[in-house]
């Protein structure tokens, strides 16, 4: 028997959200994940909040909020909102009710930024590293490293000599003139972005364009390939080296040396000897481009700088998973406290979404 096309409305609804949600729904197991990790930040929290004033967005409200925007790429806070005004899914991951108001964009906008004051991006991504079934996933001897740029929320037109000898006139039309760049000598000395001052031109090779933009570096461990630090720097030829010394030496600092695994750019008789002297071994893949290795047969004779060598391209799957879904190819962010903050919450959002199947599968 056909059934008839009528719309009706219901006078009362029961709608239990927990119901409506598939119990093998990889969000299950995040959302189980996330809030451990956010009732061990609550001290945290409290620390950034008044004990007097109206009542604002709770913080984990707004974190599970903004995982859900780097899970599904979405690419504003109004479209965040908007999804929460009809999705059930959204409404109980971030732990809101069916008849519950949805905050306003900017409001949203407004009290994430208080969450900047504390560096919670990064506390939250060490909270769910050290959760015991979190933790039997990583590998603590075998580490890969690399960096990417994040490229910054400011045109090329920004960038200006920093004495403002090139202002336009006051008569032209527009804010948004035609520039004529070529033959034009620009350097991070003498002009700067009057956009974002903080993002810097940098060629990541020969016959690339110069950007402005900021340097992201991650910390990968070599079992599972999962982010275990990362952070953000001005680009620079010498960021990725020490970023790199940066995030390996509290895991270097034990009696049995751990490895770490790179790539070219890191084939410097500097980094590898620091790399020594904290007794890690440097498992760096060797630049002979016109030059001589700093890193010789004492290495490389070893099976384990060939195994390095394989696995520290998984770097490049967290990368691609953080500038493609997540949305920090070209930040939507100005100064790099902010950029940062948004990029190390997006590395510790792919860790998330590599958890469901990782716990799953047999040890």
């Amino acid at each position: 028997m056909r059934g008839e096309d009528e719309r009706t409305g219901a006078l009362f609804s029961y709608v239990d959200l927990e119901a409506r949600v598939r119990q093998n729904h990889p969000l299950r197991v995040i959302r189980l994940i996330v809030n451990e990790a956010l009732s061990t930040l609550a001290g945290e929290f409290s620390e950034l909040y008044s004990p007097m004033g109206r009542p604002s967005i709770a913080p984990e409200k707004l974190l599970r909020a903004m995982l859900l925007q780097a899970f599904y790429t979405i690419r504003s806070e109004r479209q965040l909102m908007e999804r929460l005004e009809f999705d059930l899914l959204f409404r109980w991951f971030v732990g809101m009710g069916v008849d519950d108001a949805v905050w306003d964009h900017s409001v949203f906008s407004k009290n994430r930024d208080r969450l900047l004051e504390g560096a919670i991006a990064a506390k939250f991504m060490k909270a769910v590293l050290e959760q015991p079934r979190v933790k039997r996933l990583l590998s603590t001897d075998h580490f890969s490293v690399d960096g990417t740029l994040i490229e910054a929320w400011a045109s090329m037109k920004s960038f200006r000599p920093k004495d403002g000898s090139d202002e336009p006139p006051t008569e032209s039309g527009g804010r948004n003139q035609e520039a004529d760049f070529h033959g034009a000598k620009r350097s991070n000395e003498t002009h700067a972005s009057t956009t974002d001052p903080e993002a810097k031109l940098y060629r990541k090779g020969k016959g690339k364009e110069a950007k402005l933009c900021f340097m992201g570096h991650a910390l990968m461990e070599n079992r599972n390939g999962l982010v275990v630090d990362a952070c953000l720097t001005q680009a620079d030829g010498h960021a990725e080296r020490i970023a790199a010394l940066h995030m390996i030496e509290p895991w270097a600092d034990r009696p049995n040396a751990v490895t770490l695994g790179a790539d070219k750019a890191y084939d410097t008789r500097d980094f590898v000897n620091e790399l020594r002297s904290m007794h890690a071994t440097p498992h760096v893949a060797q630049n002979t481009s016109g030059r001589s290795s700093a890193i010789d047969g004492r290495t490389t004779r070893h099976a384990g700088y060939a195994v390095s060598q394989r696995l520290r391209k998984r770097i490049e799957e967290a990368f691609g998973w953080i500038k493609t879904i997540a949305g920090q190819e070209k930040t939507r962010f100005r100064g790099r406290d902010r950029v940062g903050w948004a990029f190390v919450f997006a590395a510790a959002a792919y860790n998330l979404t590599r958890l469901p199947k990782l716990m799953a599968a047999p040890t």
